[in-house]
């Protein structure tokens, strides 16, 4: 960036972004600069005289050096400019200028040959959004009534747009904070935006391998050969200057030497010279780059800073890149048959994608899934994981029909909070598996540019569960599950029944079942010599029973028997039930070609094959994971908190306020605590600090008495043992006793930080919690107040917004919640005023990333109202991790706050 004099204002940096257009190309938006006017006098040449028209009202063919001057010395408060570049050529420019307090005009001007690619659209959210931080309410603008695609811009952003025409022009008004139809409406553009750009690398026409070598063992033969043998169907291109030809067809200098269209670009070549090949392909309208060279983060800080410059010089061209330090790309669609990888395996067909970030155990992983005859749609290995993340091949797969379970090997997670919204979504419509390395590290690879994870490991895998993602621990494990999904039917309940040939496998099918939470409703012990009638007969029998949601079958076969008669017969009621049917067949592991049912597509194997385990426990545990994620389809969220009784403009005006007093942040005081929950319906109990007797004495009468005199300095809250608090005091009498005795049993008096408090009624102490994390965005948390959470850390956590089931669950998921239910006789507490004490605390840390922690460390629970306590806030000025909520952005190639 060329240096700027320190007087000229200055844009916030997280205002710059990468942004993703409507075909699923890239750009580059940015706010405007002083040196920016020689290339606004040529993006203006190359404007039509209609847009020029549409843009001013008049005909205007040039600018004036005034009219350059307003648009590039802007200073970011009251007139915004950002623009929008692709080959270091400015395409686009939009702006607003403040006319009134809290009210702008927003306008737009884009290049002819690149309307119609959303470009209006992202200007319009970036603006909203640098508004917003800047104050500002609503947008106003004027519009010729012939314009209609700014028209349609501004209608279809989701936005409450009133319009009125006068004098022959459209003057539109509409208020810029958020909408759930507005955020809906971003969401779709970016769905499709990031889907349509991974389309066309599974989807390609053509395919040049840059680096393609005559010698043998080398990585760029190898992807030619796997391209030709996979018998891809679109054109291969070999690009290497030093060689007229490899293997048996002809070699290009360059891609741009190539004569026809080049979609995808394969880079295998030293990873200093890939940019050059970036320059190459931009030149000759590539799509996007799959890098397998290595020589990147992984090996480093320098290595770091050229992957940063990777990354954004193909951005800046309109490409998107899978790597560097990828496997490559696979589709075994046979009207594509893919596979630009350095796999030589080209995996049968199925209904499961696969994304894995790891390119060194790519190819393990390929062999497991052939192994086990379980067949893959796609399979993307994306290294270093530097542009396209596991968020964009989940916006692909929603879709895609090709496509029934998702896959995801994770060493890193970017933006866990937009994985778990799109992960959701695809989750209500096809199941996700997931496996996580670095758990209990929460170590990221050195390869992967993101920030590591702050958030305990239990939010982590609450975020998971709140996804609907099923979360499991191995990969033998994920693809005991995938087989499972893949070919079987959901169940539809927790009841199993058991039919086998071995009375000790199916004891230990029992006791599986019953540690995964199955409950065994029916067992049938078929002894050893069992046939394939009886088989048959106890497997409808029990397919039939009203009593059973799914059945696990167990075959061990006499010596010198194949069992393929029953084989057959676990095919044709696999084949027939809408209940799961899993075994343990032979000791097989996969979907062994005896169980497997032909699939009409040509794929590996057909719906109704029946997954086979080497062990019955196995089976039982894959089973399990596939009820938790039936029972998550069928458990509503339940309803969100009513907010016709917040007040959430005003908690805003309070918190905004406390960081223009301590721009740096501060902990609110007792009386700003009390408002700001009060905004959110929550009532704190008062407490009078007290610095002697007299006052504690004064505190005391003014409450009324029966209250309680405590030290609340944390060094003392930490010791359970210690006894701080002096109850029931009704006098000033027993006050005097209550401040002599603390003073007494505790050595620092000065810095006890006494307080005197009205006495709450009993109950179990609850603790509730909330921060803003820099990439979660809001995360709540609850846990029984004391030893369980200190030394237990018996915590459940949610990920904002959630609803009555979420809040819930959280109560019920800690250890200790049976204290809230009659646990020895003890009272019941009122769970439910518990619950709505969560969503408000919720609700508040997802409208206020102002609050950066928010602690009720004693909230009183008893059977006829919830106490809180005490209350700590903490409000800091907030960072950019809430940037990409409202304007949709990639995440930057500097990787400090990866948003992808």
């Amino acid at each position: 960036m060329p240096a700027v004099d320190e007087q000229t204002p200055q844009a916030p940096r997280h205002w710059e972004a990468d942004v993703l257009l409507r075909d699923g190309r890239t750009a580059h938006l940015r706010p405007i600069r002083p040196d920016d006017a020689d290339q606004l006098v040529d993006f203006y040449t190359r404007v039509s005289d209609e847009s020029k028209y549409y843009r001013f009202f008049s005909p205007m063919p040039t600018l004036s050096a005034k009219e350059v001057e307003r648009f590039t010395a802007v200073d970011f408060h009251d007139r915004v400019v950002l623009i929008v570049e692709l080959g270091g050529q400015m395409i686009a420019i939009g702006q607003y200028d403040l006319v009134k307090d809290s009210e702008a005009e927003v306008a737009f001007l884009v290049e002819d040959k690149h309307q119609g690619r959303g470009i209006g659209q992202l200007l319009l959210e970036h603006l909203a959004q640098a508004g917003r931080e800047r104050g500002v309410e609503r947008f106003v603008a004027e519009v010729l009534p012939d314009n209609q695609k700014m028209i349609h811009t501004f209608r279809d952003a989701g936005y409450r747009l009133r319009s009125e025409y006068e004098d022959g022009v459209m003057a539109l008004e509409f208020p810029i904070d958020p909408t759930d139809t507005s955020v809906g409406v971003m969401v779709a553009r970016e769905h499709r935006a990031e889907a349509a750009s991974i389309e066309r690398f599974l989807h390609p026409r053509s395919v040049a391998v840059v680096g393609a070598s005559r010698r043998q063992d080398t990585i760029g033969r190898a992807l030619v050969r796997n391209l030709v043998i996979g018998n891809f169907t679109g054109r291969v291109y070999a690009v290497n200057p030093s060689t007229d030809a490899v293997s048996g067809m002809p070699a290009y200098a360059s891609v741009n030497d190539i004569p026809g269209d080049v979609d995808v670009a394969v880079v295998a070549v030293p990873a200093e010279a890939v940019q050059d090949v970036v320059l190459d392909c931009a030149a000759k309208g590539v799509h996007g780059l799959i890098v397998i060279s290595s020589g990147f983060a992984e090996t480093g800080e320098e290595g770091r800073r050229r992957q940063r410059r990777l990354v954004g010089l193909a951005r800046s061209y309109g490409l998107r890149l899978i790597g560097p330090n990828a496997l490559g790309v696979i589709n075994t669609d046979k009207a594509i048959s893919l596979n630009a990888s350095l796999s030589s395996l080209m995996p049968p067909g199925g209904r499961a994608g696969f994304f894995c970030q790891s390119g060194a155990l790519g190819s393990a992983i390929l062999e497991k899934v052939n192994n086990r005859g379980l067949g893959l749609s796609t399979f993307v290995s994306a290294g270093n994981r530097a542009d396209v993340s596991g968020n964009d091949l989940l916006q692909y797969w929603e879709e895609d029909d090709a496509t029934e379970v998702v896959l995801l090997y994770l060493e890193s997670i970017g933006n866990p909070r937009k994985f778990s919204r799109i992960a959701r979504k695809v989750s209500l419509r096809k199941p996700i598996i997931a496996v996580r390395s670095g758990r209990t590290t929460q170590g990221v690879p050195m390869g992967h540019a993101v920030r590591k994870i702050s958030a305990p490991q239990q939010a982590v895998d609450a975020m998971f569960r709140q996804a609907g993602v099923i979360q499991v621990n191995t990969l033998d494990e994920m693809f005991d599950v995938a087989q499972l999904l893949a070919h079987q039917p959901l169940p539809r309940g927790r009841r199993v029944a058991v039919v086998g040939n071995s009375d000790a496998l199916g004891l230990l099918a029992a006791d599986a079942a019953a540690a995964v939470g199955l409950v065994v409703n029916k067992s049938v012990a078929l002894g050893a010599d069992a046939g394939a009638d009886d088989f048959e007969d106890a497997l409808d029998a029990a397919i039939d029973d009203p009593e059973v949601d799914a059945v696990v079958a167990v075959y061990i076969p006499p010596l010198n028997v194949s069992g393929e008669d029953v084989a057959n017969v676990l095919a044709a009621v696999g084949e027939q039930s809408d209940k799961p049917l899993v075994s343990s067949f032979l000791g097989a592991e996969g979907v062994p070609e005896l169980l497997r049912v032909p699939d009409v597509a040509g794929r590996s194997a057909g719906r109704g094959s029946v997954p086979s385990y080497p062990a019955v426990e196995a089976a039982v545990r894959a089973l399990a994971r596939v009820v938790e994620y039936a029972v998550w389809l069928r458990t509503p969220d339940g309803a969100a908190l009513d907010p016709s009784d917040l007040d959430i403009a005003g908690a805003r005006t309070l918190v905004n306020g406390a960081l223009r007093e301590h721009p740096d942040g501060i902990d609110l005081d007792e009386k700003q605590t009390a408002r700001l929950l009060a905004a959110y319906g929550i009532e704190l109990w008062a407490e009078r600090p007290v610095a002697d007797l007299r006052a504690a004495q004064k505190a005391g009468r003014e409450l009324g008495w029966d209250v309680v005199l405590k030290a609340t300095a944390s060094h003392l809250r930490e010791r359970p043992d210690l006894a701080h608090v002096w109850r029931n005091i009704d006098s000033s009498a027993e006050m005097r006793d209550a401040w002599e005795s603390l003073h007494a049993l505790i050595t620092s008096t000065d810095d006890a930080g006494f307080v005197v408090q009205k006495n709450a009624p009993p109950g179990v102490p609850v603790a509730i919690s909330s921060l803003e994390d820099p990439l979660f965005g809001p995360v709540v948390s609850f846990g029984i107040a004391g030893m369980a959470i200190e030394l237990l850390q018996d915590r459940s956590y949610r990920i904002p917004p959630i609803g009555e089931h979420d809040a819930a669950a959280m109560v019920r998921e800690v250890k200790s919640s049976p204290l809230l239910f009659g646990y020895r006789g003890s009272e019941v507490v009122d769970v439910g005023l518990v619950e709505q004490l969560i969503l408000r605390v919720a609700q508040l840390q997802h409208d206020l990333p102002q609050v950066s922690a928010l602690e009720l460390p004693l909230v009183l629970a008893g059977a006829e109202g919830v106490s809180v306590l005490r209350a700590t806030v903490r409000v800091d000025p907030v960072a950019d991790s809430r940037s990409d909520w409202f304007a949709r952005r990639l995440p930057t190639p500097a990787g400090d706050t990866d948003p992808g």
